[in-house]
């Protein structure tokens, strides 16, 4: 089922006013559409240390109307592991066991425990939300972190390596569903998360997550800064269900069309990138097109 309309998707609202996210917070959108997506009468949330837990607030306070577990950084796989054991060894039935984490509790610190989960084939879905980097803890460099751009960790030497292929490691583990969204692209973003519920096993969907202070752009700009990404083909929206591929949304309607954005148009805009090169512009052109 594809969703066409904004007036389609559900209007109950999971996440309250007053939330302690920044201001225009990819996450934030990201988290929204996933919880009318999901309707949230039998989901549990795991989340390691990430900008989600500064979401979610302070116990016993929170603006999230979901059942929520806060696990170390490393642990989100075997978290969610546990969580779906425990549901079967006291016969609760019907919950769907959700995991959202960032790009670094993902890429880098909570790898082992994630491809743990997945290879067993643990009954869940793993929300990757990639801000490309350790936004919480002070915009430092991630595996995520594209190359070209400047974080806490790399300050004068901007970033040399590209992006890690995340989606091809969850790829090689076989599991039924991946798939890659924006929250520039809601109703694509909706649907695919809607999906995932409706699938047994192992579900996988990273989210590009745009961060205005961490990358360096206004508030204002955050939705056409994610639609950005999807036209230069930095983000392709896509899904594979059971080994078949299939671009979606804005992705497939700039493949029938065969042309796209440059990459210097997605990084002019960003602070992140104010010491990038012409050279490292065509790197990560050809690296993009590549992917492409």
């Amino acid at each position: 089922m594809v969703t066409k309309a904004v007036r389609e998707l559900p209007r109950e609202e999971y996440i309250l006013p007053g939330s302690r996210s920044c201001a225009a917070c990819g996450l934030m959108l990201t988290y929204r559409h996933s919880l009318k997506a999901l309707a949230p009468g039998k989901t549990i949330v795991a989340v390691p240390a990430s900008c989600m837990t500064v979401l979610h607030g302070v116990y016993p306070v929170t603006p999230v109307k979901v059942v929520c577990i806060n696990n170390p950084f490393a642990a989100t796989g075997a978290s969610v592991s546990g969580i779906v054991a425990g549901l079967k060894a006291t016969g609760k039935e019907g919950y769907t066991v959700v995991a959202f984490a960032g790009d670094g509790g993902t890429y880098d610190i909570g790898i082992q425990a994630l491809s743990g989960a997945l290879e067993r084939g643990t009954d869940f879905i793993y929300v990757c939300y990639d801000n490309e980097g350790y936004m919480n803890t002070g915009t430092q460099r991630s595996s995520a972190s594209p190359a070209g751009a400047i974080t806490t960790t790399t300050p004068v030497l901007a970033k040399l390596q590209h992006k890690k292929d995340m989606i091809g490691i969850v790829e090689a583990h076989r599991i039924p569903y991946v798939a890659t969204a924006s929250p520039a692209f809601p109703l694509d973003l909706f649907d695919k998360v809607r999906a995932a519920k409706g699938i047994k096993g192992s579900r996988y969907i990273e989210v590009h997550a745009p961060c205005p202070p961490g990358w360096g752009f206004p508030n204002k700009d955050l939705v056409n800064m994610g639609k950005l990404a999807v036209e230069t083909g930095i983000q392709v929206l896509y899904e594979i269900r059971d080994g078949r591929f299939r671009l979606t949304s804005r992705s497939l309607a700039l493949a029938k069309k065969g042309r796209k954005k440059t990459v210097a148009d997605y990084v002019k805009g960003q602070t992140r990138f104010k010491t990038i090169t012409g050279d490292q512009i065509l790197a990560l052109q050809e690296f993009t097109d590549r992917r492409w």
